[in-house]
């Protein structure tokens, strides 16, 4: 890498070489048995340099060839970007923890029971469920330098863990889940299990909804389906400079209920989304996006900070062949102080919805999103009454939002990203058949 920067140098006003190498090992079950296992490693070195004042860019799987990946990027930048931003220098990092050295030194049989552990409890339960299960580990290292002096190095673990079931009855399918990723090993799989088994008990008896606006709990996983998808597209900074946020000239002004509050934040140890930096080497930091209900900030990298005229938020994220651009890492929700039960309990007749398929169609800048449940349940006179079928569920986030009639206690981590309650909006929109 030091060759490489240093070769760059000589032909740019600034340069940066981005490392990332992995390995990543999956056991994965389907139709309630083991059906593979394998392990791939990748490696991937990226050059972004700064030549007469435009960006150029390339990307090769070695660092054998400098020379050609020097030429590549030297090619591009004639038809780069303008580069509005400065590498950064030297800095310091805050301590995040995320790697655990226990979870390479899992062992596959162990994986392999996990897997096979999870599908048992649940079959136990429901004989004829047909259950799909993945257990994987990876350790992902990152090396980052530039002409400035900046530099950083981490080391990140991963663990997942998670089933998927259908339940085929005639023309019914039934789909239930739950998973857990983190950067510690996760070794009791009854957490996991006792959420599936909970949903196929609401799902056994079936109930229909009124079609009309009536109060709708989204559970965690519904909020991550259904609801940040446009609200994260929202707060993306480019997106506010190219004038497609809605909340692009609300900076400062309450837009959402004052219930709410909302941030990034990347310095959370061991959640797959943290890290002590970003991939230009800014520094992690929590980023306040909605403070009760006061739209107080956008995410950023250097290139559209350095363009809105502000600082990095540290959300420079790449993928292995493509240049930054600002990404959320790690999304939080404030929890509010009503439980679950206590939502249901002062409903007549609502809905949970748990998971919606298709949500992202639709004018997701606009916060519009509309979907069918996959998995939801009926709320009648205070209790879950059975499972709903061919229901759809839409509204725009803003007006919704807007509006909200409790935050539960229930706060849960969906993908080891998102950190949410659940929510109870009191008029959504529900049309069923």
């Amino acid at each position: 890498m030091e060759d490489l920067l240093a070769q760059a140098k000589k032909v740019a006003e600034e340069a940066e070489v981005f490392l990332v190498s992995s390995e990543e090992t999956p056991v994965q079950f389907e139709t309630n048995r083991l059906k593979h296992i394998h392990s791939k490693q990748s490696t991937s070195v990226a050059l972004r340099i700064i030549r007469e004042g435009r960006t150029g860019y390339a990307t090769a799987t070695e660092l054998e060839d400098n020379n050609n990946l020097v030429n590549m990027a030297v090619e591009t930048a004639q038809f780069g970007s303008e580069a509005q931003f400065e590498l950064p220098s030297f800095t310091s990092f805050p301590p995040v923890e995320v790697f655990d050295a226990d979870v390479p030194s899992v062992s596959i049989e162990d994986m392999v029971k996990l897997g096979e552990e999870m599908i048992a409890r649940v079959r136990e339960h429901t004989p004829d469920i047909i259950c799909e299960a993945m257990v994987s580990r990876s350790i992902t290292s990152i090396r980052i330098i530039n002409s400035r002096g900046g530099q950083a190095e981490y080391r990140q673990s991963i663990f997942n863990l998670g089933i998927e079931g259908q339940l085929i009855r005639d023309t019914d399918m039934l789909f239930v889940g739950e998973g857990q990723s983190s950067c510690q090993p996760i070794t009791q799989p009854d957490k996991i299990t006792e959420v599936v088994l909970k949903q196929l008990d609401m799902a056994r008896e079936q109930a229909s909804v009124t079609t009309g606006s009536i109060p709708v709990i989204f559970t965690p996983d519904g909020i991550a389906s259904a609801l940040l998808m446009p609200l994260t597209a929202a707060f993306n900074g480019k997106t506010v400079l190219e004038g497609a946020s809605p909340l692009g000239s609300k900076l400062g002004e309450t837009v959402f209920d004052k219930q709410l509050s909302l941030w990034d934040d990347p310095t959370i140890d061991y959640r797959p989304g943290s890290r002590p930096c970003d991939d230009e080497g800014i520094p992690s930091q929590r980023t306040s996006l909605i403070d009760q209900g006061v739209v107080s900030s956008f995410f950023y990298d250097l290139q559209t900070a350095a363009l809105a005229g502000t600082q990095s938020t540290g959300n420079g994220r790449r993928g292995r062949g493509g240049l930054p651009s600002p990404f959320p890492s790690a999304i939080v929700i404030n929890p509010g102080n009503t439980s679950f039960n206590e939502m249901v309990s002062d409903i007549r007749e609502g809905l949970v919805v748990e998971q919606l398929m298709g949500a992202g169609q639709g004018n997701t800048l606009g916060g519009d999103f509309s979907g069918n449940v996959l998995l939801g349940y009926k709320i009648e006179n205070g209790k879950i009454a059975g499972r709903v079928k061919n229901t759809m569920v839409s509204g725009n986030i803003y007006q919704l939002l807007g509006q909200i009639a409790a935050i539960g206690n229930d706060t849960k981590w969906v993908g080891g990203m998102i950190n949410t309650p659940s929510v109870l909006l009191s008029s959504v929109p529900v049309a069923s058949k």
